[in-house]
């Protein structure tokens, strides 16, 4: 069943739909997600999660059979630039005037006993 994003906005078309959530479940993914919501938020999602369920139903009742699937819908490939050294290694210039070093690693204070 397709519908246009007219029906999509409609108060009643949530009501059409099989998967659709109530205010009650909507308040425990809020509490879950520990957001504060009022009764009249609750309502309004509840509708608009349900019209998103029953978009993604709508979605799935298309049948893609022999559709080959795409890993993005534009082919084009992005253009990247050459991996080339742009500077110089300076790793023992800035390790002679670091307060300690050892190995090769900087040093630095104990923090955490």
């Amino acid at each position: 069943m397709v519908t246009s994003d007219a029906c999509l906005r409609c108060p009643a078309a949530a009501n059409r739909h099989r998967m659709s959530l109530d205010t009650d479940q909507v308040k425990k993914i809020a509490h879950l997600a520990r957001l504060r919501i009022t009764t009249e938020e609750a309502k309004l999602y509840a509708d608009s999660l349900s019209r998103i369920l029953g978009l993604i139903e709508q979605m799935n009742a298309v049948d893609t059979t022999g559709v080959a699937p795409m890993a993005h819908p534009s082919e084009s490939r992005l253009r990247l630039r050459a991996d080339e050294i742009a500077e110089s290694d300076q790793r023992e210039k800035f390790q002679a005037i670091a307060p300690a070093v050892e190995a090769g690693l900087y040093l630095v204070p104990k923090v955490i006993e």
